[in-house]
């Protein structure tokens, strides 16, 4: 459907620019994965590629049965594939939620049969996690979604499959064919629902609950004052999360009064929910360390803990305690067994 849209518009031929541009060979193993699945992956592929932190995004086919999936087999709805990006990124730059955010902008969330002007299964929504961090914040945000659109969500969420590239003349579609995409974006239904009916406003919306300091801490980098913050001088047992997430991220039995009037602590729960990114704000580098799953301000760490090991320097308005008695009642009974 979206090529016969595209010819009644520009009398597009595909493959009427199939140039092949030299590109510097990157090792893409070394980047995290995320894995949707909208509809035109023309179109789904254009929207993550202006990111910083993407590193690329290619378009392809997904969560069929059959090997080395072409567009014609695809296209004609006789597999079980979608079309699907692959997106490689940095998440010390941009994290995964902040991709599953994008995501949801660019469909329509409640349409089960189709996006837009291309109908069958193979143009139906989903996400596909690699692993149960990234699924959680899928569950997560596409709960949000639900409740601000009061409708059921149609998008799948589902372990990711083998991904098979789709055809060269698919990639970089939007660059290669500026004028045939945008007609295509157009004709298609899906520019004019983006601008009427954009689900950003969802996850602005997350932001407005946060307090003052907690917003300047988070989003913008700021420091809150030392021995003036919530948790400095916190001795309770119990854990330190997210203030937006929830996500777990430091434990009391880590903590320690490191004289500088900010919460210290020796590591986190668990180095893959912080990333670290250098920070040359003051003129020096300094290693910034932020939550992988918000992509919010932490803070910093610096090589002065505790017998010559590290110290997590965290601001207060970053996180939310949840003392030890609590954490079954709020959903984290698992870190129960960290205080046996």
């Amino acid at each position: 459907m979206k090529y016969l849209i595209a010819l009644l518009l520009a009398a597009l031929i595909i493959g009427c620019s199939t140039k092949t541009q030299t590109k510097k060979e990157i090792d893409l193993s070394k980047y995290d994965k995320a894995i949707f699945a909208g509809g035109c992956f023309w179109c789904i592929e254009a929207a993550y590629e202006d990111y910083e932190g993407v590193i690329e995004a290619h378009s392809g086919y997904i969560g069929g049965t059959k090997k080395n999936a072409k567009y014609d087999l695809v296209a004609s709805g006789k597999t079980d594939h979608r079309e699907g990006v692959i997106v490689y990124f940095d998440p010390s730059i941009i994290s995964y939620r902040a991709l599953v955010e994008i995501y949801w902008t660019q469909i329509d969330p409640t349409d089960s049969g189709g996006q837009f002007s291309d109908r069958g299964h193979q143009y139906t929504t989903a996400i596909y996690y690699f692993n149960e961090d990234q699924k959680n914040i899928i569950e997560e945000t596409k709960k949000l979604v639900k409740e601000k659109l009061g409708e059921e969500i149609a998008t799948e969420v589902l372990p990711q499959t083998e991904f098979f590239l789709a055809e060269e003349y698919h990639q970089n579609y939007s660059n290669k064919n500026s004028f045939q995409y945008e007609l295509y974006k157009k004709g298609s239904g899906r520019k004019d629902y983006i601008e009427e009916n954009n689900c950003g406003d969802i996850f602005e919306s997350e932001n407005n609950d946060l307090t003052e300091i907690q917003y300047k801490v988070t989003k913008e980098g700021y420091t809150e004052p030392p021995f003036k913050n919530e948790y400095w001088d916190n001795h309770e047992d119990g854990i330190y999360v997210d203030v937006l997430t929830g996500e777990p991220l430091f434990s009391s039995l880590d903590k320690f009064d490191s004289g500088t009037g900010w919460p210290s602590f020796t590591k986190p729960i668990n180095m893959d929910m912080i990333s670290e990114v250098d920070d040359t704000s003051l003129g020096i580098t300094r290693t910034e360390i932020k939550s992988k799953d918000s992509d919010s301000h932490l803070g910093h760490v610096f090589d002065d803990g505790p017998n010559g090991g590290d110290r997590y320097c965290v601001n207060s308005a970053s996180l939310k305690f949840i003392p030890k008695e609590k954490l079954k009642e709020k959903g984290y009974e698992e870190y129960l067994e960290l205080f046996n």
